[in-house]
């Protein structure tokens, strides 16, 4: 008879009973449940965890990773038009092997003895986000737009002291969700209609609903939905009227063609940068960031780090460092103005490169190209039988709806046939968006060709023809 073999599990590190009984005598304990003596009984799992046996060595456990891997499919043997807020933008070579540099890799966060440019890197980073978003603070990144959008909520609550907030209903889902439960119980969040025919923000729903204990308006431009809004003027002036702040949700990589968000008003912008040199990463290649403008009331309010330059003691020589630290959790945990980890630092280093190789000219060119593109794809789709593009009068910024309500098919079976023609659709948003009927988010980016945009047109032009989809 085979006996089970005893294995000290080799993923979960420092599980050697004489390292763990080592450590629990450095810290003076005498049993490892002391630790854990805060959590309720209830709550703790007291049977054996069901793990699989592991792989004990490095050639099984390499392939049956990659086994799993092959599974996926990918962007490099589809043509993806996925939307909603991870979008497939070219990523130069030197951006990645910029941030695969060890100096930056391994010391992206935390305080190692040598900076090696670390901070110059990150301050340089700001610095053209800050030339971009016409704003004077930029922060170090964070973890994504959803946390940027929630924090800018909780900055301008805590400037304002008020604890109600504006939120355009024309918002990512998921983003709305993030910024719901970072704010609560501190914040109230509203929700501001969209006009149906426009997708711009319903202004008398705003005006109804704003009051004397709104903190700020936050909206979006372009919206989840790829409308331009053009009405932001006019939204801050209503948010300033009532004493609030205007944020506004941006693209930067829109910034290159749009006007920034301060030039209409917003005291606060954020976004994601993952358009900046940054791979999709199956939805993990994302950092948020927060900008304003340099006035004490905003800049002590910021819970993430924020780098600046400074003389020192060799002449004509800069140093490089933290502006206020003291006012980060980094720096004291219980009464920071909030919690921040290590974030994603290394991905502002990433967008420093690529910010710095495209250049403000370049951005100019990239807008102007993905503009072109995605028209021309709202066009040639619009002219299918059964296919309808929402909000169709209202400018356009990369994405877009299409509707497919008349059209005989779901989007989820359109989706399917696009697939088996090697091609992702739109990302269905028809169950977060009931009222646009049977829609999905298209995105189009300088990555496309017309020859990829032609190619989608016949290929739902057939899906159409097909019997239906089992």
């Amino acid at each position: 008879m085979n006996k089970k073999k005893n294995i000290i599990h080799p993923y979960i590190p420092n599980s050697v009973p004489e390292i763990k009984t080592k450590m629990l005598e450095e810290i003076g304990v005498e049993d490892i449940e002391t630790l854990y003596e805060d959590i309720p009984e209830i709550l703790r799992f007291k049977d054996e965890m069901n793990l699989p046996n592991p792989f004990l060595s490095e050639i099984e456990l390499k392939k049956h990773v990659e086994q799993i891997l092959a599974k996926n499919q990918t962007c490099q043997e589809n043509l993806s038009f996925l939307g909603g807020d991870c979008w497939q933008h070219y990523v130069p070579a030197i951006c990645d092997e910029i941030n695969q540099r060890s100096e930056f890799l391994t010391a992206y966060a935390g305080e190692p003895y040598e900076d090696h440019g670390r901070f110059q890197s990150l301050f340089e980073y700001a610095s053209m986000m800050g030339e971009l978003l016409n704003m004077d603070v930029v922060n170090v990144p964070t973890y994504d737009w959803g946390q940027a959008a929630s924090t800018s909520l909780r900055m301008a609550a805590r400037i304002t002291g008020r604890t109600e907030a504006l939120v355009a209903e024309s918002i990512s889902p998921d983003r709305l969700l993030i910024i719901k439960n970072y704010c609560k119980p501190i914040i109230k969040i509203q929700l501001v209609k969209y006009n149906e025919k426009t997708g711009k923000l319903d202004l008398d729903d705003l005006k109804t609903k704003i009051s004397s204990n709104t903190a700020a308006i936050y909206f979006e431009n372009p919206s989840y939905h790829g409308c331009i809004e053009d009405q932001g003027k006019i939204i801050s002036d209503i948010a300033h009227e009532y004493g609030a702040l205007s944020l506004v949700g941006v693209d930067p990589i829109s910034l290159g063609i749009l006007i920034p968000p301060n030039n209409y008003g917003a005291d606060i912008v954020c976004g994601d940068i993952q358009g900046l040199g940054m791979h999709m990463q199956y939805g993990g290649g994302h950092a948020g960031f927060i900008a304003t403008r340099d006035e004490e009331k905003y800049v002590m309010e910021y819970p993430s780090r924020l780098f600046g330059i400074t003389t020192t003691a060799v002449e004509g020589e800069h140093g490089f460092g933290d502006v206020t630290y003291d006012r980060t959790s980094f720096h004291d945990r219980i009464e920071g103005k909030e919690f921040i980890g290590t974030a994603a630092a290394l991905w502002g280093i990433t967008a420093g490169v690529y910010l710095a190789l495209v250049g403000p000219q370049g951005m100019q060119e990239l807008g102007k190209l993905i503009v072109q593109r995605s028209q021309y794809a709202m066009k040639k789709l619009s002219e299918i039988d059964g296919l309808n593009i929402p909000f169709n009068e209202t400018s356009h910024f990369k994405e877009f709806v299409i509707d497919f309500s008349t059209s005989g098919k779901t989007t989820k079976e359109i989706n399917k046939s696009l697939l088996k023609k090697g091609i992702f659709g739109g990302k269905d948003i028809s169950s977060e968006f009931p009222e646009l009927g049977n829609c999905a988010v298209y995105c189009v980016t300088e990555t496309h060709t017309k020859e990829d945009i032609d190619r989608l047109v016949q290929a739902v032009i057939d899906c159409l023809k097909e019997e239906e989809i089992k």
